[in-house]
């Protein structure tokens, strides 16, 4: 009986020492996912990330370079909006599907990073054809960036546009 007793505290300690440590290890790794900290080349690779996908039409990849709970508003002429990921996304389909030789171009400076987040400021110009014309938007926005599966996505961006 008593060798059945240690046998069977020894499978009960060996188990619970199992469960503790894996236990320590699922916590070490989500306190890594949550404690993720922006950096400035997280920065610089969402500007990359950004201006392939744009220049490629890829809407899906611009998606992932878009949180989920991003919002967008626009200035032009003294009117605004506010879009969110959905309608950004739609307007910058609808815009693609009816123009030529789409060209985009992003340059990110006054980088500021604290923790999961950055702010910075954001030019891009975008240029097309439609119709015959080459147009051209220039847009100027104070961005925050946030830490999204170890990549920094687009959380709020106020821009003031101007056409060309």
């Amino acid at each position: 009986m008593k060798k059945l007793w240690e046998k069977g505290l020894f499978a009960l300690l060996i188990k619970s020492t199992s469960i503790v440590a894996l236990a320590a290890v699922a916590s070490t790794f989500a306190i890594s996912a949550q404690a993720a900290t922006m950096t400035d080349s997280l920065v610089q690779n969402y500007s990359s990330a950004m201006k392939s996908a744009a220049n490629s039409k890829n809407i899906n990849q611009v998606a992932r370079l878009v949180s989920d709970d991003a919002l967008i508003s626009l200035s032009r002429k003294g009117k605004s909006t506010s879009l969110d990921k959905d309608a950004y996304l739609k307007l910058l389909q609808t815009g693609w599907n009816q123009t030529s030789n789409y060209r985009y171009e992003i340059s990110i400076n006054n980088i500021v990073t604290t923790g999961e987040q950055a702010k910075a400021n954001v030019t891009t110009t975008e240029s097309w054809v439609k119709d015959g014309q080459d147009v051209s938007f220039v847009t100027n926005s104070r961005v925050t960036l946030t830490v999204a599966t170890g990549n920094a996505v687009l959380l709020r961006a106020v821009s003031q546009v101007t056409i060309d």
